[in-house]
């Protein structure tokens, strides 16, 4: 059976890849920082085993791989992620520092935290989800930490595709489009349904020629 673990699994995006590979049959291991308090997580039919992480806390990612072992994995989600309204005046450098936290080395510890169990897995796939704001090419100023916080983990990404190929490892770097969550709010384009339709597509997809590449939710490739 494909085991998928999910990261930011509370709400939003990751709560839909949670509801739709469960829907399919697949075992998903569904974290997210406080699961007590994850209602909507704990109603989805299935084979899903929430567990606590906080992707910004070393010792929380060391104490999932302690409690995972030696537990195959096919497919690493890095979905947490966090914004942070546009700034201002100055720069709020413990939230700045904060984003980059959560944004970028979150999806790196991780991932070096499961390598093992990635190799252990049939597919050997890690999809990080980043956003358009991303592009250097595509700013057009704005959410400055933000942006800055995914080209910075689409860089990581990159480096993973490269280094880890030795392993059979693939890695997506996807942007899910303008999606209406929390955080892309009302106005957004996508269904958080649509857009994990398309996410998981781009990642059944995925092979080492496309891996590495930065691309949308329809798999098309967006500048660097």
């Amino acid at each position: 059976m494909t085991t998928v673990l999910v990261t930011g699994a509370n709400r939003g995006i990751g709560l839909e890849f949670v509801r739709q590979y469960a829907a399919d049959g697949v075992e998903v291991i569904a974290c997210c920082r406080t699961p007590a308090k994850a209602d909507a997580l704990k109603t989805v039919a299935g084979k899903v085993r929430i567990m606590a992480l906080d992707v910004a806390d070393p010792a929380s990612v060391k104490a999932l791989k302690r409690e995972l072992g030696a537990t195959p994995i096919d497919i690493l989600i890095n979905n947490a992620g966090i914004g942070l309204p546009p700034e201002r005046d100055g720069i709020d450098y413990d939230a700045w520092l904060n984003v980059f936290r959560v944004n970028t080395l979150g999806p790196m510890i991780v991932s070096e935290a499961l390598r093992e169990n990635l190799k252990r897995g049939k597919d050997r796939k890690i999809a990080t989800i980043t956003s358009g704001l991303g592009s250097i090419a595509g700013n057009t100023g704005g959410w400055t930490p933000y942006r800055a916080s995914k080209a910075a983990v689409n860089s990581l990404m990159k480096n993973l595709a490269v280094e880890w190929a030795g392993d059979g490892v693939t890695v997506a770097i996807l942007s899910p489009g303008w999606v209406k969550t929390d955080m892309g709010g009302p106005s957004a384009q996508l269904t958080p349904e649509q857009s994990v339709k398309a996410l998981r597509a781009r990642i059944a997809e995925l092979s080492p020629k496309t891996s590495g590449h930065f691309l949308g939710h329809t798999g098309h490739e967006i500048a660097w």
